[in-house]
Protein backbone atom coordinates (compact mmCIF):
# COMPACT_ATOMS: atom_id res chain seq x y z
CA UNK A 1 0.00 0.00 0.00
CA UNK A 2 1.46 3.30 -1.08
CA UNK A 3 1.26 6.15 1.69
CA UNK A 4 -0.53 9.67 1.08
CA UNK A 5 2.36 11.95 1.19
CA UNK A 6 1.90 14.47 4.11
CA UNK A 7 0.44 18.08 2.83
CA UNK A 8 2.81 20.80 2.67
CA UNK A 9 2.28 23.50 5.00
CA UNK A 10 0.57 26.71 3.80
CA UNK A 11 3.01 29.67 2.59
CA UNK A 12 1.28 32.53 4.12
CA UNK A 13 1.09 35.97 3.18
CA UNK A 14 0.19 38.12 5.67
CA UNK A 15 0.51 38.49 8.59
CA UNK A 16 3.71 38.69 8.84
CA UNK A 17 6.25 38.57 12.15
CA UNK A 18 7.13 41.79 13.29
CA UNK A 19 4.34 43.92 11.81
CA UNK A 20 1.08 44.85 12.97
CA UNK A 21 -1.92 43.40 11.26
CA UNK A 22 -5.59 44.36 10.77
CA UNK A 23 -6.99 40.71 11.10
CA UNK A 24 -6.12 39.79 7.25
CA UNK A 25 -4.76 35.85 7.21
CA UNK A 26 -4.30 35.39 3.40
CA UNK A 27 -1.61 32.90 1.11
CA UNK A 28 -1.67 30.07 -0.49
CA UNK A 29 -2.61 26.49 0.13
CA UNK A 30 -0.98 23.23 -1.02
CA UNK A 31 -2.75 21.20 -3.89
CA UNK A 32 -5.68 18.85 -2.43
CA UNK A 33 -6.35 21.23 0.16
CA UNK A 34 -9.95 21.83 1.21
CA UNK A 35 -10.76 23.03 3.99
CA UNK A 36 -8.39 26.20 6.03
CA UNK A 37 -8.43 26.46 10.04
CA UNK A 38 -7.01 29.58 11.47
CA UNK A 39 -5.98 29.86 15.41
CA UNK A 40 -4.59 32.77 17.64
CA UNK A 41 -2.94 32.07 20.78
CA UNK A 42 -4.42 28.74 20.60
CA UNK A 43 -7.72 29.51 20.17
CA UNK A 44 -9.81 28.64 16.71
CA UNK A 45 -10.95 31.41 15.39
CA UNK A 46 -12.44 30.21 12.08
CA UNK A 47 -12.48 27.12 9.71
CA UNK A 48 -13.97 26.93 6.86
CA UNK A 49 -14.01 25.05 3.40
CA UNK A 50 -11.36 26.30 0.72
CA UNK A 51 -12.16 26.22 -3.29
CA UNK A 52 -9.08 26.45 -4.92
CA UNK A 53 -5.78 27.41 -3.63
CA UNK A 54 -5.36 31.08 -2.98
CA UNK A 55 -6.94 32.26 0.48
CA UNK A 56 -8.37 35.51 2.13
CA UNK A 57 -9.87 35.61 5.16
CA UNK A 58 -10.83 38.68 7.34
CA UNK A 59 -10.42 37.35 10.94
CA UNK A 60 -10.98 39.24 14.72
CA UNK A 61 -7.23 39.00 15.78
CA UNK A 62 -6.68 39.22 20.23
CA UNK A 63 -5.71 42.75 20.32
CA UNK A 64 -1.88 42.85 20.91
CA UNK A 65 0.97 40.79 20.58
CA UNK A 66 -0.48 37.56 18.97
CA UNK A 67 0.92 34.39 17.64
CA UNK A 68 -1.07 32.88 14.70
CA UNK A 69 -1.39 29.27 13.22
CA UNK A 70 -2.73 28.80 9.78
CA UNK A 71 -3.88 25.00 9.44
CA UNK A 72 -4.61 23.11 5.89
CA UNK A 73 -6.69 19.87 5.82
CA UNK A 74 -7.64 17.59 3.11
CA UNK A 75 -10.85 15.72 2.31
CA UNK A 76 -9.71 12.69 4.84
CA UNK A 77 -8.97 15.45 7.64
CA UNK A 78 -5.02 14.99 7.71
CA UNK A 79 -3.38 18.43 6.85
CA UNK A 80 -0.06 20.83 8.20
CA UNK A 81 0.22 24.32 9.96
CA UNK A 82 2.23 27.22 9.73
CA UNK A 83 2.67 29.23 12.52
CA UNK A 84 3.20 32.75 12.57
CA UNK A 85 5.14 34.83 15.62
CA UNK A 86 5.41 38.24 16.77
CA UNK A 87 2.52 39.72 15.23
CA UNK A 88 0.76 43.19 16.75
CA UNK A 89 -2.79 42.82 15.85
CA UNK A 90 -4.95 45.80 15.51
CA UNK A 91 -9.25 46.30 15.81
CA UNK A 92 -10.77 45.62 12.39
CA UNK A 93 -12.31 49.31 12.64
CA UNK A 94 -9.11 50.55 12.38
CA UNK A 95 -8.24 49.24 9.04
CA UNK A 96 -6.47 51.73 6.83
CA UNK A 97 -8.80 53.96 4.52
CA UNK A 98 -9.41 57.65 3.51
CA UNK A 99 -11.88 59.54 4.96
CA UNK A 100 -12.64 63.62 4.35
CA UNK A 101 -11.44 65.58 7.55
CA UNK A 102 -14.20 67.82 9.37
CA UNK A 103 -14.13 69.97 12.52
CA UNK A 104 -15.72 68.80 15.38
CA UNK A 105 -16.63 72.04 17.30
CA UNK A 106 -17.45 70.06 20.78
CA UNK A 107 -14.25 68.05 20.82
CA UNK A 108 -12.30 71.65 19.63
CA UNK A 109 -14.06 73.56 23.13
CA UNK A 110 -12.75 70.84 25.19
CA UNK A 111 -8.91 70.19 23.95
CA UNK A 112 -8.04 74.37 23.24
CA UNK A 113 -8.95 74.79 26.55
CA UNK A 114 -7.08 72.30 27.87
CA UNK A 115 -4.13 73.20 25.69
CA UNK A 116 -4.68 76.68 26.46
CA UNK A 117 -4.06 76.00 29.97
CA UNK A 118 -0.47 75.05 29.90
CA UNK A 119 1.81 77.37 31.55
CA UNK A 120 4.09 78.31 28.22
CA UNK A 121 3.09 77.62 24.43
CA UNK A 122 1.49 74.67 22.85
CA UNK A 123 -0.40 73.46 20.27
CA UNK A 124 -2.59 70.38 19.34
CA UNK A 125 -3.83 68.22 16.54
CA UNK A 126 -6.42 64.86 16.80
CA UNK A 127 -8.25 63.65 14.30
CA UNK A 128 -10.50 60.32 14.32
CA UNK A 129 -9.09 58.30 11.45
CA UNK A 130 -12.50 56.50 11.22
CA UNK A 131 -14.91 59.03 11.16
CA UNK A 132 -12.77 62.18 10.23
CA UNK A 133 -13.79 64.53 12.45
CA UNK A 134 -11.15 66.62 14.66
CA UNK A 135 -9.96 69.26 16.32
CA UNK A 136 -6.57 71.32 16.03
CA UNK A 137 -4.91 74.82 18.20
CA UNK A 138 -1.90 76.26 16.94
CA UNK A 139 -1.57 73.43 14.77
CA UNK A 140 0.89 74.87 12.33
CA UNK A 141 2.86 76.85 14.64
CA UNK A 142 7.00 75.25 14.63
CA UNK A 143 8.23 73.99 17.83
CA UNK A 144 12.08 72.29 17.93
CA UNK A 145 11.19 68.65 16.79
CA UNK A 146 13.45 66.81 18.87
CA UNK A 147 13.68 63.06 18.74
CA UNK A 148 10.09 63.08 16.90
CA UNK A 149 11.71 63.46 13.04
CA UNK A 150 13.59 60.05 13.98
CA UNK A 151 9.72 58.44 12.86
CA UNK A 152 10.82 60.38 9.93
CA UNK A 153 14.25 59.11 9.87
CA UNK A 154 12.77 55.55 9.97
CA UNK A 155 10.40 56.00 7.31
CA UNK A 156 13.15 57.26 5.02
CA UNK A 157 15.90 54.44 5.77
CA UNK A 158 12.98 51.61 5.05
CA UNK A 159 12.14 53.35 2.01
CA UNK A 160 15.87 52.95 0.88
CA UNK A 161 16.32 49.54 2.45
CA UNK A 162 16.01 46.83 0.28
CA UNK A 163 12.80 44.60 2.07
CA UNK A 164 11.82 44.55 5.34
CA UNK A 165 15.59 43.81 7.76
CA UNK A 166 15.93 40.44 8.64
CA UNK A 167 15.49 39.62 12.79
CA UNK A 168 18.55 40.25 14.36
CA UNK A 169 20.49 41.73 11.24
CA UNK A 170 22.71 44.96 12.05
CA UNK A 171 19.48 47.07 10.30
CA UNK A 172 16.99 45.72 12.02
CA UNK A 173 19.18 46.31 14.95
CA UNK A 174 19.39 49.98 14.17
CA UNK A 175 15.95 50.92 13.55
CA UNK A 176 14.54 49.21 16.69
CA UNK A 177 17.38 51.47 18.90
CA UNK A 178 16.25 54.15 16.98
CA UNK A 179 13.02 53.95 17.10
CA UNK A 180 12.00 52.09 20.87
CA UNK A 181 14.69 53.62 22.60
CA UNK A 182 15.44 56.17 20.66
CA UNK A 183 18.94 56.40 20.59
CA UNK A 184 20.36 59.75 19.22
CA UNK A 185 23.63 57.55 18.27
CA UNK A 186 21.97 55.72 16.32
CA UNK A 187 20.10 57.82 14.80
CA UNK A 188 23.02 59.16 13.15
CA UNK A 189 24.07 56.44 12.00
CA UNK A 190 20.79 55.85 10.02
CA UNK A 191 21.50 59.55 8.36
CA UNK A 192 25.34 58.42 7.35
CA UNK A 193 23.81 55.25 5.87
CA UNK A 194 21.35 57.64 3.90
CA UNK A 195 23.30 60.13 2.55
CA UNK A 196 27.48 59.46 3.82
CA UNK A 197 26.94 62.14 6.59
CA UNK A 198 24.72 63.49 8.94
CA UNK A 199 23.85 66.36 6.99
CA UNK A 200 23.25 64.21 3.36
CA UNK A 201 21.67 62.24 5.42
CA UNK A 202 18.91 65.07 6.62
CA UNK A 203 18.02 66.05 3.30
CA UNK A 204 16.79 62.51 2.28
CA UNK A 205 15.21 62.56 5.17
CA UNK A 206 13.52 66.41 4.17
CA UNK A 207 13.06 65.39 0.46
CA UNK A 208 10.36 62.37 1.61
CA UNK A 209 8.81 64.79 4.35
CA UNK A 210 8.20 67.24 1.40
CA UNK A 211 6.98 64.77 -1.20
CA UNK A 212 4.04 63.97 0.88
CA UNK A 213 3.45 67.81 1.71
CA UNK A 214 5.30 68.04 5.00
CA UNK A 215 6.22 71.95 4.36
CA UNK A 216 6.79 72.65 7.98
CA UNK A 217 9.35 70.19 9.18
CA UNK A 218 13.16 70.39 9.15
CA UNK A 219 14.99 67.47 9.96
CA UNK A 220 18.61 69.72 9.98
CA UNK A 221 21.79 67.67 10.65
CA UNK A 222 22.40 65.24 12.96
CA UNK A 223 21.74 64.99 17.07
CA UNK A 224 23.80 66.14 19.49
CA UNK A 225 25.21 63.33 21.52
CA UNK A 226 25.97 63.58 24.87
CA UNK A 227 27.09 60.96 27.45
CA UNK A 228 23.80 58.81 28.99
CA UNK A 229 -4.06 67.12 3.01
CA UNK A 230 -7.35 69.76 2.07
CA UNK A 231 -8.37 69.60 5.41
CA UNK A 232 -11.37 70.94 6.92
CA UNK A 233 -9.58 71.53 10.49
CA UNK A 234 -8.64 75.31 10.82
CA UNK A 235 -5.09 75.39 11.12
CA UNK A 236 -2.78 78.00 11.83
CA UNK A 237 -0.42 79.67 14.11
CA UNK A 238 -1.94 80.78 17.06
CA UNK A 239 1.78 81.25 19.29
CA UNK A 240 4.72 80.30 17.53
CA UNK A 241 7.72 79.59 20.43
CA UNK A 242 11.23 81.90 19.65
CA UNK A 243 13.98 78.78 19.59
CA UNK A 244 16.28 80.02 17.52
CA UNK A 245 17.53 77.28 14.56
CA UNK A 246 17.92 73.64 14.38
CA UNK A 247 15.36 70.86 13.67
CA UNK A 248 11.49 71.49 13.60
CA UNK A 249 8.25 70.26 12.99
CA UNK A 250 4.60 71.18 13.97
CA UNK A 251 1.66 69.08 15.45
CA UNK A 252 -0.20 69.22 12.25
CA UNK A 253 2.80 67.86 9.89
CA UNK A 254 3.63 64.56 12.75
CA UNK A 255 0.08 63.77 12.62
CA UNK A 256 -0.15 63.73 8.82
CA UNK A 257 3.02 61.40 8.78
CA UNK A 258 1.55 59.18 11.06
CA UNK A 259 -1.97 59.19 9.01
CA UNK A 260 0.87 58.34 6.25
CA UNK A 261 2.36 55.63 7.20
CA UNK A 262 -0.86 54.21 8.58
CA UNK A 263 -2.12 54.21 5.53
CA UNK A 264 0.82 53.13 3.58
CA UNK A 265 0.54 49.85 5.55
CA UNK A 266 -2.56 49.14 3.63
CA UNK A 267 -1.11 50.33 0.51
CA UNK A 268 -2.55 53.28 0.21
CA UNK A 269 -1.84 57.40 1.14
CA UNK A 270 0.54 59.90 -0.02
CA UNK A 271 3.34 57.59 0.64
CA UNK A 272 2.66 55.26 -1.98
CA UNK A 273 1.62 57.91 -4.73
CA UNK A 274 5.14 60.04 -3.99
CA UNK A 275 8.42 58.90 -4.68
CA UNK A 276 8.45 57.01 -2.01
CA UNK A 277 9.61 53.57 -2.39
CA UNK A 278 8.16 52.65 0.67
CA UNK A 279 5.94 49.24 0.74
CA UNK A 280 2.87 48.24 2.78
CA UNK A 281 4.91 45.94 4.78
CA UNK A 282 7.65 48.15 5.15
CA UNK A 283 4.82 50.39 7.04
CA UNK A 284 3.39 47.74 8.94
CA UNK A 285 6.78 47.02 10.23
CA UNK A 286 7.89 50.59 11.49
CA UNK A 287 3.97 50.45 13.08
CA UNK A 288 4.80 46.97 14.95
CA UNK A 289 8.14 48.94 16.32
CA UNK A 290 6.05 52.13 17.47
CA UNK A 291 3.82 49.77 19.05
CA UNK A 292 6.54 48.33 21.37
CA UNK A 293 8.40 52.11 22.46
CA UNK A 294 8.60 51.62 26.39
CA UNK A 295 8.64 55.83 27.20
CA UNK A 296 7.61 57.00 30.06
CA UNK A 297 3.77 57.90 30.07
CA UNK A 298 2.69 60.80 28.06
CA UNK A 299 -0.39 60.10 25.24
CA UNK A 300 -0.66 56.87 26.79
CA UNK A 301 -0.18 58.29 30.36
CA UNK A 302 -4.57 57.91 31.45
CA UNK A 303 -4.78 54.59 29.06
CA UNK A 304 -2.45 52.37 30.16
CA UNK A 305 -4.97 50.43 32.44
CA UNK A 306 -7.37 50.10 29.66
CA UNK A 307 -7.37 47.02 27.76
CA UNK A 308 -9.08 47.92 24.94
CA UNK A 309 -6.58 50.75 23.97
CA UNK A 310 -3.34 50.53 21.78
CA UNK A 311 -1.10 53.82 22.08
CA UNK A 312 1.55 53.65 19.21
CA UNK A 313 3.86 57.18 19.96
CA UNK A 314 7.36 59.11 19.40
CA UNK A 315 7.70 61.31 21.52
CA UNK A 316 10.30 64.26 21.80
CA UNK A 317 11.91 66.22 24.28
CA UNK A 318 14.96 68.51 25.09
CA UNK A 319 15.53 71.47 27.74
CA UNK A 320 12.91 73.53 26.53
CA UNK A 321 9.92 71.62 24.49
CA UNK A 322 8.68 68.27 25.43
CA UNK A 323 6.34 66.29 22.54
CA UNK A 324 4.08 63.26 21.92
CA UNK A 325 2.88 61.92 19.01
CA UNK A 326 1.07 58.83 17.71
CA UNK A 327 -2.02 57.01 17.05
CA UNK A 328 -4.58 55.55 19.54
CA UNK A 329 -6.26 52.42 18.47
CA UNK A 330 -9.63 51.53 20.80
CA UNK A 331 -12.25 49.16 20.10
CA UNK A 332 -13.99 51.45 17.79
CA UNK A 333 -11.08 52.73 15.18
CA UNK A 334 -8.36 54.69 15.59
CA UNK A 335 -7.64 58.48 15.78
CA UNK A 336 -4.10 60.85 15.44
CA UNK A 337 -2.82 63.00 18.17
CA UNK A 338 0.01 65.17 18.46
CA UNK A 339 0.95 67.61 21.76
CA UNK A 340 3.99 70.03 21.40
CA UNK A 341 4.77 72.01 24.46
CA UNK A 342 7.52 74.62 24.72
CA UNK A 343 8.97 76.96 27.79
CA UNK A 344 11.93 78.85 27.77
CA UNK A 345 12.57 78.22 31.05
CA UNK A 346 12.22 74.43 30.82
CA UNK A 347 9.49 71.84 30.59
CA UNK A 348 8.12 69.09 32.88
CA UNK A 349 6.35 66.31 33.13
CA UNK A 350 3.29 68.69 33.53
CA UNK A 351 3.99 68.34 29.44
CA UNK A 352 3.59 64.76 29.63
CA UNK A 353 0.33 65.03 31.60
CA UNK A 354 -0.86 67.46 29.10
CA UNK A 355 -0.50 65.07 26.31
CA UNK A 356 -2.10 62.19 28.14
CA UNK A 357 -5.09 64.62 28.95
CA UNK A 358 -5.80 64.93 25.32
CA UNK A 359 -5.24 61.63 24.49
CA UNK A 360 -8.22 60.67 27.60
CA UNK A 361 -10.47 63.66 25.88
CA UNK A 362 -10.17 62.40 22.48
CA UNK A 363 -10.62 58.69 23.60
CA UNK A 364 -14.11 59.62 25.59
CA UNK A 365 -15.28 61.68 22.65
CA UNK A 366 -14.94 59.43 20.27
CA UNK A 367 -16.54 56.43 22.51
CA UNK A 368 -19.43 58.70 22.63
CA UNK A 369 -19.76 59.70 19.08
CA UNK A 370 -18.22 56.61 17.17
CA UNK A 371 -19.09 53.84 19.22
Amino acid sequence: MIATPALPPPAIEQPAPYQVSYGLVSGRAAQGTTRIVVHANGRRLVSRPLEGRRFSLRVTLPRGDVNVRVTTLRADGRGSSAQIRNVFALPPGSRPRNVASRLDPELATGLTRAVRSYPGTAGYYVQSLTGGRGAAWNAKARFPAASTLKLAIAATVLAEHRGIPPPGSRMDSLLRELIIPSDDATANVLLVWLGGSTSSGAYRVNDLMRSIGLRDSLMYGGYLVTPVVADGIPLRVDEAPNYGVGKYTTARDMTSLWRALWLASAGAGPLRASRSRLTPADARYLLWLTAHVRDEPKLDATLRRDAKVDVMHKAGWISTARHDTGLVFWEGGVFVVGVMTYRSYGVSRSSDRLAGRVAALALAHFRRNEG
